[in-house]
């Protein structure tokens, strides 16, 4: 049974699944719209780590091996971060798409073992997943909206280019 806890872990990890995803899709990259769905998903990722370590139902109260991608996430978004801070902007697309990668591992991981919350709740709560994944759909496209509002013209590169020069 899905616990309230592993519910919200489910949901905002969904959220980043579509975010992460939009936001390494689309161009251009580095504008206001791509700084704010980064940032969401950034938290998102790290409330996503983070939980994870308390969810250890499925090895009888201890870590599993799943939890390593939790340590991967939180290693490479911090230096995604860096990265985009001190303007370098390659590492930073290297970094966000680890931990990108690793966040879909951990959703394979999620829905393939058939006793795993995702795929439980599926079978025995499809009303309730179905409301879920839209809620969680329309979150998204909330959030990828509100990027839209006082978007600068152009691509948004020049902003990083003139703070990388000025460090």
């Amino acid at each position: 049974m899905m616990t309230p806890f592993v519910a919200v872990h489910a949901f905002i990890a969904s959220l980043a699944l579509v975010l992460g995803a939009y936001n390494l899709i689309r161009k251009p990259k580095g504008d206001r719209r791509h700084k704010l769905i980064g940032r969401v998903w950034v938290a998102s990722m790290y409330y996503v780590a983070i939980s994870s370590f308390w969810i250890q139902h499925l090895n009888h109260g201890h870590l599993s091996p799943i939890h390593i991608i939790s340590v991967v996430v939180l290693v490479t978004l911090t230096a995604a971060m860096v990265a985009v801070r001190t303007g370098r902007i390659g590492l930073h697309r290297v970094f966000v798409v680890i931990s990108y990668v690793a966040l879909v591992g951990a959703f394979v991981g999620a829905v393939v073992v058939p006793k795993r919350a995702i795929p439980q709740t599926v079978t025995h709560h499809p009303f309730w997943f179905a409301i879920a994944v839209l809620a969680c759909a329309l979150l998204g496209v909330v959030v990828i909206r509100a990027g839209r509002r006082g978007a600068p013209a152009g691509d948004g590169r020049q902003d990083v280019r003139q703070r990388s020069t000025a460090i």
